[in-house]
């Protein structure tokens, strides 16, 4: 099926742990950021991205600037906390492009369980795609039926318990295409989550994914496999390593069967009570990354001088 997902530059790669085919309401922490932030600016060198959010910390507009000419803004529209609208407008030459421009709408129905009703629509008014996502009793996404003009496909989903694990498995039109199980082990620090996931081609084993997080949620290894045809397994083809320094990423170690390297990062943070990095560098291949946040003034819940006094 065609994917009509804004391509972001930095978007989704600052977001973890979320399911790309799920309905989602973005927040600030989903972009690494603390506080009232009313808007972030990422600098890099190979284009801007602008995020701004509501006075909830929910993402509302997204403009990803090419260059002078070219840019996408993805506008955000919510009604009593869910989304209704999504529209993504491309320009090119200072030009809006009605073609590759799309407006998503929602329809949410919560009796007798939850579902939402996506519908996607070009600016040039050519329908794109339907996608309908259905709920269980407890809430989970249980199936997205996607209409389009090469046809209709449906993906469910299985939630299958085990002792401390759950695993979700993801089928498209009945053959498997993802797993994912979350599970928790023992470490030296406390109690660490593991969430594996393996993917598949044709319901044939492919590539897979090892994240390990400790008891704070800060990710410690990440490790990259590849499915052994001949040997009917997962090799393991990388693995990193992530190091913090009071709490904030100082060095990622990556080791292969025959080579070890490391990054080094350095973080400079702002003056906000709650703090957010406005510059990270990266060596030694000394990469910037350059914020700009501005927050929304923080509210006074002073006493007023004469009250709780009697008159």
């Amino acid at each position: 099926m065609k994917n009509y997902t804004a391509l972001f530059l930095l978007s989704f790669l600052l977001t973890t742990g979320i399911h790309s085919q799920e309905v989602q309401i973005f927040t600030v922490q989903d972009f690494d950021l603390n506080g009232k932030v009313k808007t972030c600016l990422v600098i890099t060198d190979y284009g801007r991205e602008s995020f701004e959010f509501n006075k909830e910390g929910i993402l509302t507009k997204t403009t990803t600037q090419y260059n002078d000419t070219d840019q996408d803004i993805t506008y955000y529209k919510y009604d009593n906390g869910e989304l209704v609208e999504r529209r993504m407008e491309s320009y090119k030459n200072n030009v809006l492009d009605a073609s590759t421009s799309m407006a998503n709408f929602y329809e949410i129905d919560t009796v007798p369980q939850r579902k939402v009703l996506e519908k996607i629509i070009s600016y040039d008014k050519e329908f794109l795609e339907q996608q309908e996502y259905m709920y269980d009793d407890e809430g989970r996404l249980s199936k997205i039926i996607t209409s389009n003009s090469d046809g209709v496909d449906e993906t469910t989903f299985e939630y299958t318990p085990y002792k401390n694990e759950l695993t979700t498995s993801t089928f498209t039109n009945g053959i498997l295409e993802k797993t994912i199980r979350t599970s928790e082990r023992k470490g030296p620090k406390g109690t660490l989550k593991v969430i594996l996931t393996k993917e598949y081609i044709d319901g044939e084993p492919n590539i897979a994914t090892e994240e390990v997080f400790n008891s704070a949620e800060k990710l410690v290894t990440s490790e990259y496999f590849q499915y052994d045809i001949e040997e009917k397994e997962f090799v393991s083809q990388k693995k990193l390593f992530y190091h913090y320094a009071n709490g904030v990423l100082d060095k990622v170690v990556t080791k292969t069967v025959t080579t070890e390297s490391a990054e080094n990062y350095i973080f400079q943070f702002d003056s906000h009570e709650e703090k957010n990095w406005v510059k990270k560098i990266i060596t030694p291949a000394n990469e910037y990354t350059t914020r700009v946040i501005k927050y929304y003034p923080e509210e006074d819940h002073t006493t007023e001088p004469n009250e709780g006094r009697k008159k």
